[in-house]
Parts: structure tokens; C-alpha cells; sequence
């Protein structure tokens, strides 16, 4: 009987140190191009949001890779692979239950944008629904228009749509902006692209695929915490202050 005791005793040893022992998954972090949130320079994605996530894999002791996609691929790909996470996601309820949620990383106004010049005039998002909205294909507020029955007209890069807007191809551009951003100045829009009407105010997340372990979702909230707490996250945002869009187009 203590022999067998014995063996049992060893065999829950030998499998606490053999789990242990397993390497942590080296998490495969994507996102896409949307200036000054997420962009290469060279080979090496900066902005906000990547360095926002860079910093909490650090403080967590994560090793990752990151990498620039088009949205649909980069959003596709944290549902599929079970070492994944896709940034910045807006967290929706059809969402919810797809992921494992760190954050929130960011936040944003949805805000329709349309021309200085034809001095629109909207009260409610449903005052829209007899324009064309130029929408960033697949993300969310090209759903959320598109589950409403709004008249969308998607682009595969969002910066197409501004120049859309000025050509008369749309009637209003479905935007998602940082408050104080001057991304429209930089691009050489300030005084002709106007918002007209903000319609959500949104949280962005760093989404992961349901299979990444809870020890290192909660380490990356931790981590995240930590970096409210002491200033890091305020540093990374004004760190975009002074960037300049025309150099990354």
C-alpha cells in the first residue's frame, strides 16, 4: 500500500513539474494599417496602439511577434489560431463571446465626416440613411451600419475614403477618431472634411483567440493596469502628438 502511495505521490510530482516545464505559447499579435494607431516604420510596426501592446507584453513577460495586416486577415486570423491576438478591436455583443478581452487599450469617436462645403446638417444617425457612407470593409462600424440598413460603400484601406469623399463618390465617411487627433490636418483636410454628426464613442481592446491561456490574459491586464497606474499609457498617446501622416502614405 505505501508503495503505491508512493508511486502516486511521485507521479503527481513529475506531472506538476513537467506542466511546469512547458514553454508559454509565443503569441502571435496582428492589427492592421491605421495611422497613427498602427504603422510600419521600416520593418517594425509602431503607433498607439502597437506600442501600447508592446509595452504590456514586456511588463508581462510575453514573448510575441507582431504583425501588419489587412483588417479582415488580421481580425480572421485571431479567430482561427489559437496563438492569437488582434489590436485594436472595438468590443462589440456579437463579439463578446469570440475572444479573451485585455483592455480597454484605446478609445475613439465614431463620427461622419462629410464635406466643409455642402454644409450638411445631421440630428440623428438615422437622418443619414438617404446618403452613401464610405465605410473601411469588415470593421466594425461597417457592420454596425451595414446590421442598421444603411447605404454603405466599403474601401479595403480607410484613408481611400477621405479622398472618396472630396471626389463625390460618397456623401460621408464613417470615421473612427482619437478626440484632439489632428490626423485630417496632417493629411491636408482640415478645412475641407468636416465632422457632421458623432454617433458611438467606442473602447478598443487587444482581442485574443479563446484558446490563449487565462494566466497570460490576466498578466497582460496586470501589465496594463500598471501602465495607467504610472503615466505610460498617457506618454504613449502624446508620443503621436507631433507625427506626420504624409510620411507613411
Amino acid at each position: 500500500m505505501r508503495t503505491k502511495n508512493f508511486i502516486v505521490a511521485a507521479m503527481l510530482v513529475l506531472g506538476c513539474a513537467v506542466a511546469q516545464a512547458r514553454p508559454e505559447p509565443r503569441l502571435y499579435l496582428t492589427t492592421e494599417a491605421a495611422a497613427p494607431h498602427s504603422m510600419l516604420e521600416g520593418k517594425r510596426v509602431i503607433g498607439i496602439g502597437a506600442d501600447t501592446v508592446r509595452e504590456i507584453m514586456g511588463r508581462a513577460h510575453i514573448d510575441h511577434t507582431i504583425e501588419l495586416l489587412p483588417w479582415k486577415r488580421a481580425y480572421t486570423l485571431a479567430l482561427e489560431r489559437h496563438d492569437t491576438c488582434v489590436f485594436s478591436t472595438t468590443r462589440t455583443p456579437e463579439r463578446e463571446a469570440l475572444f479573451k478581452w485585455v483592455g480597454p487599450i484605446g478609445e475613439a469617436d465614431w463620427v461622419l465626416m462629410g464635406r466643409a462645403d455642402r454644409k450638411l446638417k445631421l440630428n440623428t444617425l438615422d437622418d443619414a440613411r438617404r446618403y452613401r457612407i464610405g465605410t473601411y470593409n469588415g470593421d466594425a462600424r461597417d457592420l454596425y451600419l451595414r446590421a442598421r440598413g444603411f447605404d454603405v460603400d466599403p474601401a479595403p484601406n480607410d484613408l481611400i475614403n477621405p479622398r472618396k469623399l472630396m471626389a463625390n463618390r460618397i456623401d460621408l465617411w464613417a470615421a473612427s477618431i482619437r478626440r484632439g487627433s489632428a490626423t485630417l490636418s496632417r493629411m491636408g483636410y482640415a478645412d475641407k472634411i468636416v465632422p457632421v454628426l458623432v454617433f458611438n464613442h467606442i473602447r478598443v481592446y487587444l482581442a485574443c483567440n479563446r484558446a490563449v491561456p487565462d494566466d497570460l490574459t490576466a498578466r497582460m491586464g496586470t501589465a496594463l493596469e500598471s501602465m495607467a497606474r504610472d503615466g505610460t499609457m498617457a506618454r504613449i498617446v502624446h508620443r503621436y502628438d507631433d507625427w506626420d501622416t504624409a510620411r507613411n502614405r
